[in-house]
């Protein structure tokens, strides 16, 4: 006890130290800090801002020394200045230089419920406590903010307000969530709190500070107890409620509901949210939801505890095993099953539809049966050449008396159509379209008149595509000679091959033409200058060189490359086929008469054969009664050609008397 009694007293001496320490050092730490407040209020007169830069932190008997000095020079001094104090043990500077900072980039981290860090670079023109009271008035009430943010230069315009914006969108971000600018792109991530913040970040996210652009994004949305997913089908449209799990989902299920009822009203009460199953694909689930809305005409379909269920009335009686079947063998993966309670009403309107396209002419809506499907398809198909029949139609009680009937004689109205519809409500018939003639579309309404049967009524709205032309006479053939008074179109010499300085002047006398049907043009082309024509039985090089620079006329873009312009029914001034003279052969040589022969016959050719003289001279005969091809008639007939493929009618134009050397002449008939 005597040896070891000395361990008695170290209890009592262990606290006497704590109490001591605990006591004291604060203390000290408040005289440390208080004996260099002098010289860190002494850096404020170093900026314009009017807030000190130099920031000092007790560390037990040391002094930490921290802040962005504006230079070397400050900096030195400033530390001399701390060192000089009597108080301190040792001054640890973590003091560094105010430098320019690009890309700028600062962040705001939430690293707890009511903390947030502060990293990256602030603008030196604004303070650290100006600036945090900015980014603290955005963010919740009592948050703490860990500021290490240094100052730097290069700061974008109204940093402030996007750092205050950035903060205010962290509010609605769990722990992690992330607000960063990069000069002047803001980005955002994290998981969301709630639906209700979800919601609140997506509006405002499209409505940055100006000057701010909005750059990645990627917030999760927050993850829902119960996921649930509703299409309701009514009279008045289409209603969506419940979650997606993302934006894209929620705008396939919007697509999918506008193309489920066209022209009806789609209300959306979507939000965006986490909760489904992993083994459920989104897209899949909604295609899903929506064959099965396909099949009534009002009820629900609804998806909730990952299995499916639809109620309602059903569009027919087949909807309704159609409905079971889908049920049992479509199912997306992971879906479970559940009810189909549906029942079957008479339909109330009774629809059905003929849509004729380009490409198409389909059926849509009910039939009352077999008959009279065949019925409208055989009024149809002879009608069509190309166009495949798509028949979409459904069998149905409630037809209207005669529908058949109706549907049989507004089918060839329908296919004669460029584009249109008959759509059928009852005993009420629309036709509406547009036609390729006016005189078509003109007579249709009074045609379908006739054709309906007693009691039916209808209505045709046919529009012509190419509408009446109303324009006065004399304006056209004025802007027609406006037109012309400034064109000088040559052809390249010994060419007829329409140059690229053709084409303006000939597309806007095409375009002038089919507005004015009263316009007449007769077309004149040139010879070549000091060319004249070959005489009977001489060759012919331009004739021979034409129908080479004849092979295509049309520019690449114009009317008639593209084919938009309907083709001539016949051309005007059609060329004879000739055969190209025959070239010359030099005079043989004659060989030496024999004596005693008074008609030596001529001498052949060496290495020739000699051809029948009969068939020889009959050739050379066929070569001179041949009217050779002209350079002038080729050239009026490529402008010709031109016109008459980029829509003038033929008896709008027409060629007129050879003109002399120079430019194509047009002249405007009466």
């Amino acid at each position: 006890m005597r040896r070891a009694g000395w361990l008695a007293g170290l209890p009592a001496l262990a606290l006497i130290w704590a109490s001591a320490t605990l006591y004291a050092a604060p203390q000290i730490a408040d005289r440390i800090e208080a004996a260099g407040a002098s010289v860190a209020a002494g850096t404020a007169t170093a900026t314009a801002i009017g807030e000190p830069w130099l920031r000092l932190e007790a560390r037990g008997r040391d002094l930490a020394a921290a802040g962005e000095a504006p230079d070397v020079g400050e900096r030195e001094t400033v530390l001399a200045k701390l060192a000089a104090l009597e108080g301190p043990r040792r001054i640890v500077s973590e003091v560094g230089l105010v430098e320019t900072a690009s890309p700028f980039l600062w962040a705001a981290i939430r690293t707890g419920a009511a903390r947030v860090a502060l990293e990256g670079s602030r603008p030196v023109e604004i303070g650290r406590r100006a600036l945090e009271a900015r980014v603290t008035g955005a963010l919740a009430p009592g948050t703490h903010l860990d500021d290490t943010a240094r100052a730097a230069r290069g700061a974008p315009p109204d940093f402030a307000s996007a750092a205050a914006f950035l903060a205010a969108r962290l509010s609605g971000l769990a722990k992690g969530g992330r607000a960063a600018l990069s000069d002047t792109v803001l980005s955002l991530s994290g998981e969301a709190l709630d639906v209700p913040a979800y919601e609140a970040l997506r509006a405002a996210l499209s409505d940055p500070p100006t000057g701010f652009s909005i750059g990645r994004i990627e917030i999760l949305p927050p993850a829902v107890a119960q996921y649930r997913f509703t299409v309701e089908k009514s009279a008045r449209g289409v209603l969506l409620d419940g979650f997606a799990p993302s934006a894209a989902d929620r705008e396939a299920a919007l697509r999918a509901a506008a193309e489920a009822v066209p022209g009806s009203t789609v209300q959306d009460r979507l939000l965006t949210a986490r909760g489904l199953d992993p083994a459920i694909d989104p897209k899949t689930l909604i295609a899903f939801a929506f064959k099965l809305a396909e099949l009534i005409q009002a009820g629900t379909v609804s998806f909730s505890d990952d299995a499916v269920s639809v109620t309602g009335d059903a569009i027919d009686a087949q909807a309704i095993p159609d409905a079971a079947a889908l049920m049992r063998e479509g199912r997306p993966a992971g879906v479970k099953p559940g009810s189909v309670a549906l029942t079957a009403r008479p339909l109330s309107p009774y629809r059905v539809a003929i849509r004729r396209t380009p490409e198409a002419v389909t059926l849509t809506g009910h039939l009352p049966d077999d008959a009279t499907r065949e019925r409208v398809l055989a009024a149809l198909r002879p009608r069509l050449f190309r166009e495949p029949v798509v028949d979409r139609t459904r069998l149905a009680d409630g037809a209207p008396p005669d529908l058949g009937t109706a549907l049989a004689a507004a089918a060839p109205l329908v296919a004669n159509l460029a584009v249109g519809e008959v759509a059928v409500s009852d005993r009420a018939l629309t036709l509406t379209g547009e036609s390729l003639y006016r005189e078509a579309a003109a007579r249709t309404p009074e045609r379908l008149a006739e054709a309906l049967p007693p009691g039916w009524t209808g209505q045709a709205t046919i529009a012509a595509r190419q509408p009446a032309e109303t324009r006065d006479p004399a304006a056209c053939r004025a802007e027609a000679a406006a037109t012309l008074a400034g064109a000088a179109l040559r052809f390249p010499a010994g060419g007829a091959t329409l140059t690229p300085a053709f084409y303006p002047v000939l597309d806007a006398l095409a375009a002038l033409a089919k507005a004015c049907p009263s316009l007449r043009i007769a077309i004149s082309a040139p010879a070549d200058p000091g060319k004249p024509k070959p005489a009977p039985g001489e060759g012919a090089p331009a004739a021979e060189a034409a129908p080479t620079q004849m092979a295509s006329t049309a520019r690449p873009d114009s009317p008639a490359a593209t084919g938009s312009a309907p083709k001539p029914a016949a051309k005007v001034h059609p060329e004879p086929e000739t055969k190209p003279a025959p070239k010359k052969a030099e005079p043989p040589k004659a060989e030496p008469a024999k004596p005693g022969a008074s008609n030596p016959a001529p001498a052949k050719p060496a290495g020739s054969k000699t051809p029948p003289t009969q068939k020889a001279d009959k050739k050379s005969k066929d070569a001179v009664d041949e009217p050779p091809l002209d350079l002038p008639r080729l050239r009026g007939q490529a402008v010709i050609e031109y016109l008459l493929q980029a829509g003038v009618r033929p008896d709008q134009i027409s060629a007129g008397p050879d003109a002399p050397a120079g430019p194509v002449a047009f002249a405007l008939l009466p």
